[in-house]
């Protein structure tokens, strides 16, 4: 039995007309006909005496009346709930945040999805660059901020958040400025920087096959303000990104002595294969909304 042939049913009931009914409903009157004659061939009983008068119940079908009524009010509230829960998104959203993610692109982030989608739980992690995108890859997170000193991989989507540069810093008076500096003399100090998964390491490498050196010692430090404060303490020299490098410059604690690389994008990234997921598709809004406000 068909939901249309239900809604039939009871107007019919209530107009107590096959011409009223039709005119209700926006059918014909031999279309209305057919799906009572349906009904009742179906069920196995009459619903109407037909009379001069119009249509009148019969006993049977005053009692499935009220059924019939119930079923479609249960029909109605299935359908709005269904437009409810389209309109609504739940679930659980895994992020990740690098260590030089910019905390007001994810407090907005973060705000606002709990604003608009409260029932979205989030469940933020924090690593490596690499550690980021290895997450992403295989599945252990949704999506994360990342920093990119190349090309994005063909099987992710990104959305570019900002870019920064990344210095060469050597503490005040400790590294002649002269031009051209000497690469040579710079491979004898020790350098600070994180390993070569991330942007910094990234660069630094990009400058040793630049210019044929390879230093005698690296201190491997993953966290930029404690490599900041061994170059401003005189330990040896590394790799800033371009705000924290001019800042410290300013405050007279380090010296910019070279830039070691102009362009790395801060991005935010999933796989691509799952682009329509609501939750991603959420969080990419959100990010969009604030990077064109």
């Amino acid at each position: 039995m068909e939901i249309h042939q239900l809604k039939t049913f009871v107007a019919v009931a209530r107009e107590g007309s096959i011409t009223n009914a039709s005119d209700q409903l926006c059918l014909s009157q031999p279309a209305v006909s057919a799906h009572i004659k349906a009904m009742e061939e179906t069920l196995g009983i009459p619903l109407f005496d037909r009379t001069p008068r119009g249509m009148s119940l019969t006993a049977e079908g005053q009692r499935l009346l009220t059924k019939a009524e119930q079923t479609l009010d249960a029909h109605r509230e299935l359908l709005e709930e269904a437009t409810r829960i389209k309109g609504r998104l739940t679930g659980k959203l895994r992020l990740g945040a690098g260590g030089s993610t910019r905390s007001d692109e994810l407090g907005h982030l973060l705000t606002v999805l709990s604003e608009r989608y409260p029932e979205v739980d989030v469940e933020l992690q924090h690593g490596t660059s690499l550690e980021i995108l290895n997450g992403i890859r295989n599945g252990h997170l949704d999506a994360g901020f990342y920093n990119e000193a190349g090309t994005p991989g063909s099987e992710l989507a990104t959305i570019e958040i900002t870019q920064f540069g990344i210095y060469l810093a050597a503490p005040p008076g400790l590294v002649s400025t002269s031009n051209p500096l000497d690469w040579q003399a710079l491979a004898d100090l020790p350098w600070i920087g994180p390993t070569t998964h991330s942007c910094c390491g990234q660069a630094a490498e990009t400058l040793f096959k630049q210019h044929q050196i390879r230093p005698k010692r690296i201190i491997s430090i993953d966290r930029e303000s404690v490599t900041r404060t061994l170059i401003a303490g005189g330990v040896g020299i590394g790799l800033l990104h371009a705000e924290t490098a001019q800042e410290a410059e300013q405050c007279g604690e380090i010296e910019i002595i070279s830039e070691a690389q102009q362009t790395v994008q801060v991005l935010f990234a999933y796989l691509a294969g799952r682009a329509e997921n609501p939750l991603l598709s959420a969080a990419s809004s959100i990010l969009r909304e604030q990077l064109f406000e």
